[in-house]
């Protein structure tokens, strides 16, 4: 049996001020940094071998916050897979150290949806502009993107074959995956472990800096309740 542990980031400053954020790279508020150890707390006794996070420095942030209090003391360490000198230069050669540490890797698939010409605006600006309703059609309708941006749909098109190939084998092999990335993308990820439709993901909520814990086991996963 492995363990899947899901988490929204920290608050990102953002979010403090009612921006839509999407691909826009803003780092956590300080209350976000709150929350990414108190996260981290929680899972603190789960045992973790790798940690997947978006490129987007909230999520690698709300991941790393989140590792310094566990109680393995492992160090995690960003992979830079094919990034050339990054890659090359950055190798562990002391087979003790590679005991010590936990991989980390970034990746793009895993990114928040794409708010297209809404990133950056206020949302509370934008619902006088265009009303309350269509601005809700834009944020929690599945398959209706926002301008030159993402749906949830065009979203999970390519988080799930993300998690399928690079995430399942892991759980497959029985380790314990931690997962870091934003709203949407989790709510793609949820929507597939646990067979939801499109009319159930879209009342979804994901919680900033809690982690949400699913068992893996003969190809099932299982919401754990805390």
């Amino acid at each position: 049996m492995a363990t899947l542990i899901l988490m929204r980031h920290g608050e990102s400053q953002w979010n403090a001020d009612n921006l839509f954020t999407g691909w826009v790279d803003v780092p956590l508020s300080t209350y976000g940094i709150e929350q990414s150890l108190r996260g981290g707390e929680q899972i603190q006794h789960q045992p973790i071998d790798i940690i997947f996070t978006s490129t987007l420095c909230r999520a690698e942030m709300t991941a790393l916050l989140a590792m310094s209090v566990h109680h393995s003391k492992k160090v995690p360490v960003v992979l830079h897979s094919g990034e050339g000198k990054m890659e090359d230069w950055a190798k562990i050669y002391s087979q003790t150290t590679k005991t010590t540490i936990i991989p980390l890797i970034r990746a793009w698939e895993l990114n928040e949806r794409m708010y297209g010409r809404l990133q950056g605006v206020n949302k509370k600006e934008l619902m006088a502009e265009y009303g309350e309703e269509q601005v809700h059609i834009w944020r929690r309708s599945f398959d209706v993107p926002p301008p030159d941006g993402e749906s949830l749909a065009m979203t999970a098109a390519r988080t799930i074959p993300f998690f399928t190939q690079r995430i399942l084998p892991h759980l497959q092999r029985e380790e314990n995956v931690f997962v870091v990335a934003h709203g949407n993308s989790l709510r793609s990820i949820i929507m597939n472990i646990e067979s939801l439709s499109a009319q159930e993901i879209v009342q979804c909520e994901v919680p900033t800096g809690t982690p949400l814990l699913y068992t893996y086991e003969n190809q099932v996963f299982t919401k754990k309740i805390r």
